[in-house]
């Protein structure tokens, strides 16, 4: 490890993950080697017109690529491994992540054709690897997919340790148990900071262990008298692994249905993550041959997504599978905060055809629990690590206060404890810490193929669009002759029904003659003052006429 210099200090700081669930990337950096941990992203929010996913503002570390030494997975979710074929276009650093993880991440680097160039490096629990000034280390966690580690980063300066999502589940499904012991002695050693999960820091108590799950399948399996449809995350694999032993225990054929749990089921059980016996699974158009009291369809859509099979077979538009009167519907997963409205939906339509369908929070249904750890697990965690300053991650704002609040119960000054924003930094010199100057930190919205090229201006236009319609006009001018050669034509989508509206638009297109005119005459030749002053004119027309603002885009030739 190379020595501490007097002038180098340690920062700490989020590019996403905190104030929002979802687009997790923390960094810390040393000097000149700069380590980041997970690179995940989040779903849009309603008013983000359009946008299929967001990923976090890498700018920072573009600007510093020859100081990054690599990347480093938590686990295998979307929300930390989502973000990392987009950032890997412009930054291609070594990723180190552990078998499974590895394996969700070789599947999208191999869609996104960055396979070949990018370089892999499989690391497990007992790892430990050199990123410049920075060792890392591993050690194990209980989360909803296997393979989970929290990661333990020894700088100059001290230990920071970073949770991963984590809880602790003393009856794990693949008797993957979170290393306590090794917790223990990493805070025996002395922890500098802790950054740990604070999604469950508002719930109190203990979260149920997955086992329960189990149980509660099985019985739901035995008294359904025909088939059962389980809708959950495709990366739960320890889920999908409860579905398949209550399908074994209740002799049923499993059927997979939607990209992703495909995608999931065949990774994980090619890399022996799942138990599956031979000849168990079928095609999903094998299911209506089947009969009834024989067959599991396991699928994705537990957050209502439109696109999702669940959704699909709630409308009755799904090619493969229908749902029919009688059917058991199991939605084994809680809705994630802004999804209410979808899931919602999505349950009216199964009762609407006929079906009995579950769902609800775990301890209502018993069909979901969480994945992470609860407000006792977490003080656990703050008391095995026993950190000198913390920095609650992964939760929206008031999470991290509730997870500040915890953190002082257990006796970590009030001083010692940062609630950050995305950008904010932590900087530590000599062992002392204090918030430092902020880092660029946002948004970057994917449309389609397009990464980033849809920003706040071409939201808000959409916005408009959406609310209020567009007015198009078009006029052809001769300007020496200070004319109107043609025109003034008003195409209107989306304002008013054109038809019924024949006078508006005839009042409208005297307004804007009048108005060119009258420019003309005074000798104003620029397009762009003819443009504004046809789009203030007629704007405040039709707001007076209508009380509505829509988008006016003038175009105006010249002959």
């Amino acid at each position: 490890m190379s020595k501490k210099n007097v002038q180098d200090k340690l920062l700490i700081f989020a590019l996403g993950g905190i104030g929002e669930i979802g687009k997790n990337m923390y960094v810390i950096q040393y000097d000149n080697d700069i380590v980041i941990v997970d690179a995940g992203l989040k779903f849009p929010e309603e008013d983000m017109l359009g946008i299929d996913i967001v990923i976090p503002d890498i700018s920072y570390l573009k600007e510093n690529r020859e100081k990054v030494r690599g990347i480093v997975i938590t686990h295998g979710h979307e929300d930390h491994i989502g973000g990392l074929s987009y950032m890997l276009r412009s930054l291609n650093v070594p990723v180190y992540a552990t078998k499974l993880t590895l394996g969700l991440i070789e599947g999208k680097l191999k869609e996104a054709g960055l396979l070949g160039e990018t370089k892999r490096i499989l690391i497990n629990a007992d790892s430990e690897i050199e990123l410049g000034s920075i060792q890392v280390s591993f050690f194990k966690t209980n989360h909803s997919i296997p393979d989970s580690v929290g990661v333990c980063l020894e700088t100059p300066e001290g230990v920071v340790v970073h949770t991963g999502d984590f809880k602790f589940d003393h009856t794990p499904v693949n008797e993957q148990y979170a290393d306590i012991k090794r917790m223990a002695e990493i805070g025996q050693k002395g922890v500098l900071a802790l950054l740990s999960d604070s999604t469950n820091a508002e719930r109190p108590g203990y979260t149920p262990s997955e086992k329960n799950v189990g149980e509660e399948l099985k019985d739901i399996f035995r008294k359904s008298p025909q088939r059962v449809v389980v809708a959950t995350f495709a990366s739960n694999v320890h889920r999908i692994q409860q579905v398949i032993n209550a399908a074994i225990a209740t002799d049923r054929y499993i059927a997979v249905v939607g990209r992703s749990m495909v995608n999931v089921v065949g990774i994980a059980g090619e890399l022996g993550y799942l138990n599956i016996p031979d000849g168990m699974i079928v095609e999903p158009e094998a299911v209506n041959k089947l009969a009834a009291d024989r067959v599991v369809i396991l699928c994705t859509g537990s957050q209502g997504e439109p696109m999702s099979a669940l959704t699909r077979m709630a409308r009755s538009t799904h090619r493969k599978v229908d749902i029919l009167p009688g059917d058991t519907v199991i939605i084994a997963a809680t809705p994630i905060p802004g999804n209410e409205r979808y899931v919602g939906r999505t349950v009216d339509e199964l009762f609407r055809l006929g079906a009995n369908v579950i769902y609800g929070p775990g301890s209502v249904s018993g069909v979901h629990v969480s994945g992470h750890g609860s407000q006792e697990e977490l003080k656990l965690m703050l008391n095995l690590i026993k950190p000198k300053y913390f920095i609650p991650i992964h939760g929206e704002y008031r999470m991290l206060r509730q997870h500040a609040l915890l953190a002082e119960a257990v006796g970590i000054e009030k001083s010692n404890i940062f609630v950050m924003e995305n950008g904010d930094t932590v900087e530590v010199q000599g062992g002392k810490a204090r918030r430092g100057s902020k880092v660029p930190a946002g948004n970057v919205l994917i449309d389609g193929l397009g990464v980033g090229d849809v920003g706040n201006i071409v939201l808000r236009d959409r916005k408009l669009l959406s609310q209020d319609g567009i007015l198009v006009v078009v006029v052809t001018l001769r300007k020496q002759e200070g004319t109107i050669v043609s025109g003034p034509d008003i195409i209107s989508r989306g304002f008013v029904y054109v038809r019924e509206s024949e006078g508006l638009l005839d009042e409208a297109n005297k307004i804007v003659s009048a108005t060119l005119l009258k420019l003309m005459n005074d000798k104003v030749n620029e397009w762009a003052s003819l443009k504004t002053n046809v789009k203030d004119a007629l704007g405040r027309f039709l707001y007076e006429k209508t009380r509505r603002r829509p988008m006016i885009l003038p175009i105006i030739m010249e002959v």
